[in-house]
Parts: structure tokens; sequence; C-alpha cells
């Protein structure tokens, strides 16, 4: 997969996923823009790209801001003459069950993956419209975004939210040649070392480089960052122009499409429903099968 040529803006690059993304993209022969908002990491991040014959340069910022955004554009177009690829990948966790987020714990969130995408995106919109050519840009979403998790209420929001921005951008920049999709990725991060199915594994894999299980990485679909990257690298290509609007998972082994919402089951009552209508009928007709929720604990083989 060859991006020779074109310039990417990773956000959260210095570490993690981030990193991966950046460090990919580079390899395959695409200029980086590492944004992160520790200077340490980021230039720890540009400093092994360039060791590895990429060409990368940092952009230390929190993103959520629209000055943020606008200066992750500007560094791109500045040091290597254009934008190409946006990657919306920086977070944040505040886990708290409801009864005990803060306001606080649910605005930081919000602001970093919500707000940040959408300022990223649009910053980097406004640019591939105005140079013309098409471009690439890349949300990250999160299966606590399709399906729920316990203590995530501010993180799952977010990353709904994500979700359907990316099928409403594929639809407003398609004209322009710039395709919108997400990844939704399951990998070893520090955000995943907080979940206790996932965290021996974790740990054992950074601390000892145990590589993780054949049922983590098929049955999970539980890898690592760099079993993540190869799809940005492909959302990223010429190869991938004729994908957008869609949620891809990937992660270990596994390689997945997730669907998009949509009626699965209706009912019809001449003249509208009444509440005692509904009741009488729920169990019988579009309550008859009612939808799952929450992520699924992992369950190693004979547990």
């Amino acid at each position: 997969m060859d991006l020779t040529g074109k310039v990417a803006v990773v956000t959260g690059g210095g570490r993690g996923l981030g990193f991966a993304y950046a460090s990919a993209l580079a390899g395959a022969g695409a200029a980086v823009v590492v944004n992160d908002v520790d200077a340490e990491a980021a230039g720890r991040a540009v400093k092994e790209i360039t060791a590895a014959g990429g060409r990368a340069v940092a952009e230390v910022a929190p993103v959520g801001t629209a000055e943020t955004a606008q200066a992750l554009v500007d560094r791109a177009v500045d040091a290597f003459g254009r934008l190409d690829v946006m990657v919306a990948n920086a977070g944040i966790l505040r886990d708290r069950v409801l009864w005990k987020m803060t306001d606080e714990d649910f605005d930081d969130v919000v602001r970093v993956h919500l707000r940040g995408t959408f300022t990223c995106a649009r910053a980097a919109a406004v640019r591939m419209r105005e140079q013309g050519g098409g471009g690439r840009i890349i949300t990250a979403c999160s299966p606590a975004g399709q399906r729920g998790n316990f203590g995530q209420t501010n993180y799952a929001a977010a990353k709904a939210g994500i979700a359907a921005m990316t099928r409403t951008w594929a639809l407003e920049l398609a004209r322009s040649g710039v395709t919108v999709n997400a990844i939704v990725p399951i990998a070893a991060t520090e955000m995943t070392r907080t979940i206790p199915a996932f965290a021996p594994y974790v740990e054992a894999l950074e601390n000892n480089g145990e590589p993780l299980p054949d049922w983590l990485r098929k049955a999970e679909g539980f890898g690592t960052p760099g079993d993540v990257a190869e799809l940005v690298v492909f959302l990223a290509s010429d190869a991938s122009s004729g994908v957008t609007g869609q949620c891809v998972g990937i992660g270990g082994d596994k390689l997945a499409l997730w669907s998009h919402p949509q009626e699965i089951a209706t009912a019809y009552a001449h003249g509208g429903w009444s509440a005692d209508a509904i009741a009488a009928t729920w169990s019988s007709s579009v309550g008859r099968e009612p939808q799952s929720y929450g992520i699924p604990a992992p369950q190693a083989p004979g547990a």
C-alpha cells in the first residue's frame, strides 16, 4: 500500500493506537503530523518515525477547540504542502456509573472525543474541498458506542455521536471526493488495561512480550495497536475510494463491518396507538425479540 505524496494528521498520535497509526501511515510513505497533548510523547513519536526513514513533525495541543483543529491543518500545509488524511483519534476516559458521574467527567470526555472529532473533521473538510482532489477523514468509534458499556455514559455517548457524524459527513462530502469512515478498534492499550478481563493479557504482552492467546485474537477480536493500524492505512489509501460512511471493526485476527441502526420490527394500528394497545400487543409484535445491549464479557475457552 503506497501513500507516497499524501499528508496525514493523527490526533493523539504520541502513544498507543495513535502512535501505531502515525507509524504505519509514515511507513507506507505518508508525511505525518503527530498531535498530542503530551509534548514528550509527541516528540518521541516523531523521533521514532524519522529514525525509521519516515517524515513527521509534531503539533502539541489538546484537541477540542476550533483553534487547535486549524493549527493542525495549518501545520500539515506549512510542513508538507497539503492535507489528504485526518485521523481523529485523540481520547480520554473518565469512567463512572451514572449516579457518580460529575458534570466535569461528562464534559471532559465529550469535549475531547465528540467535539474534538467535529472540529478536526470540519477544519480538514474545509481544506480538502479548497484543495481539490478528495481526501480521507477517519474517525474513532468503539464497541461501547455501538452497544453501550457499564460505567461509560460519557464515552459511549461520544462514540455513538461520532458514528452518527461519520455517516452524516459521508453524505455531505461525497461530491468532493472525501470519504469518511469510522474504525472500531479492540486492542491492548492503556484504556483496555483498565478492563479486568483484558488486564492480565495486556500486562503480560507489555511487560514480558507474551503473545496474546489465540482465543483472544480470534473469538474476541482483541489484538495489538499494530493489528489495527493496517486498517487506517487502507482507509487512507486510494484503494478505499469506494468505501465511505462505514463503521469498520478490527482487532487481533478479526475484521468486521458494524451494522447501522435500522427498524427491525413494525406494527400498525388504524388511527394510531394508545398506551393500552401498545401494552396489549408489545410482546407479540415489535417487542417479540428485544435487542441486546452492553458488551459481552470475554470468555476464555473452558471458562
